[in-house]
């Protein structure tokens, strides 16, 4: 059938069509208040890495379905949620770490703006401390944080780890973390869901425009990766729409299989659907991770 992209992991751990659970997985859930949900979905084998689709390693995802509401006292709670489930994926002694922040995206295309938008609203501190020292400028708990948006290839001509391998070597960072926009299968996660984990990234894969990894084997440091999908494949919603719709007529599974593929046409796995209200989503949501950021590293923000 047609390929479902996603690049949650807890879409790809869940049950699959035909029943059956993938083998070689952890997932834990729990729920903090009255709609905010956090799952822990740990790959621990290389045959589960290869059935889902996704490296091993661990990924965190924090859904909440008021996440698109303008409330800046929920927003607010969200980062705290956020800061504490990235803690949990820092060394111990983080707080003398130095720190790059990569805003990955385009800002002149407004769902895949959330990388850049992040580092606009990001406490940069190196300069800082570089020049003033912690205790000078007060800010003796925080850690030394620079900020990067690379751009993306039709802008430079560059693949993205080819730039930061040189801002790697230059600036020695004891930690990247890459932000960039995400893609879902599911219409409820749309901008309600923000994904951590440590395996590092490839831009674009979620919408089919692979790029080289942005991993800790290609930068020679951990790489942690967060995320918020902004998009969602085409292809996927009308394939739900048509499922329901012959589960509610007892169709069989390889009946409905074979007619959502004969319904769906090739050109159609090509395109990728947002709401439409993304631009302010994307202004929240970013000042959202930006804010847990601070939060994480710069403790006084």
């Amino acid at each position: 059938m047609f390929q479902i992209r996603t690049d949650l992991a807890v879409e790809t751990s869940e049950k699959r069509p035909d029943g059956k659970e993938v083998s070689g997985i952890r997932v834990e859930k729990k729920k903090r208040g009255e709609d905010v949900v956090i799952t822990k979905v740990c790959i621990d084998t290389q045959k589960a890495a290869k059935t889902l689709g996704k490296p091993r390693g661990t990924y965190v995802s924090i859904e909440a379905d008021q996440m698109m509401e303008e409330d800046s006292g929920y927003h607010r709670e969200i980062s705290e949620i956020f800061s504490e489930q990235l803690k949990t994926f820092l060394p111990k002694d983080y707080r003398n770490a130095k720190i790059l922040v990569i805003g990955l995206g385009n800002r002149e295309v407004t769902p895949d703006a959330l990388g850049p938008k992040v580092i606009d609203h990001l406490f940069i501190t190196r300069h800082l401390l570089e020049e003033f020292g912690k205790y000078l400028v007060e800010l003796d708990q925080c850690c030394s944080i620079s900020g990067i948006v690379p751009g993306v290839m039709a802008q430079t001509g560059m693949e993205t780890v080819e730039i930061l391998r040189g801002i790697v070597a230059e600036t020695k960072p004891d930690l990247v973390i890459a932000v960039d926009a995400l893609a879902a299968r599911s219409i409820k996660r749309l901008n309600r869901t923000i994904q951590i984990t440590d395996t590092g990234i490839i831009p674009g894969s979620g919408v089919g425009n692979y790029r080289n990894a942005i991993t800790e084997e290609h930068l020679g440091i951990p790489v942690i990766a967060i995320g918020i999908p902004t998009v969602v494949d085409a292809a996927t919603i009308i394939a739900d729409f048509c499922m329901g719709l012959m589960e509610e007529n007892k169709s069989e599974p390889e009946e409905m299989e074979a007619s959502v593929r004969s319904l769906i046409s090739p050109k159609l796995n090509t395109m990728y659907v947002t709401s439409k209200d993304i631009d302010e989503a994307v202004n929240r949501l970013s000042f959202t991770i930006s804010e847990g950021l601070n939060m994480t590293f710069v403790p006084r923000v």
